[in-house]
């Protein structure tokens, strides 16, 4: 896997990902609104995305009748540098009918335990926690 990062202009650079994707990437501090993500932002919306994706395709095999998933994350930095996350939670809200609480519960923990690797690898310096609601759609 291959990316590159190239300066644009003050605190703002352009990542190309190896699939030849763009993002804009900003500061995440400062005055005044910012260009895009900041790398620890994209981090958390990595581990948000991997989860995502790995709950989708479990939900799937499990053929559960869902029609969204989201993540919200929440997380704190260490206050001197590096400035490490040192505890992330992931909420996850599944959306569908007839939705059980048991493939849903299972297919985080194989997601968040075992397949998402953005998350193992945020785990080294931060506590990553989850929960989850399931919401019946009409």
């Amino acid at each position: 896997m291959k990316a590159r990062v190239k300066w644009a202009e003050a605190r703002t650079f352009v990542g190309t990902s190896g699939t030849g994707h763009n993002i804009v990437l900003g500061p995440s501090h400062g005055g005044g609104g910012t260009p895009g993500p900041s790398p620890m932002e994209l981090m958390l919306l990595g581990a948000a995305g991997c989860s995502a994706y790995d709950v989708v395709s479990i939900l799937e095999k499990s053929r559960q009748n869902f029609q969204d998933v989201q993540v919200e994350v929440d997380a704190d930095r260490a206050d001197t540098d590096p400035k490490v996350f040192t505890r992330i939670h992931m909420h996850f809200i599944i959306k569908g009918r007839g939705v059980s609480d048991d493939k849903v519960e299972r297919a985080i923990s194989l997601s968040v335990d075992k397949y998402c690797s953005a998350s193992a690898m945020l785990a080294a310096t931060a506590t990553v926690t989850h929960d989850f609601e399931v919401i019946e759609a009409e």
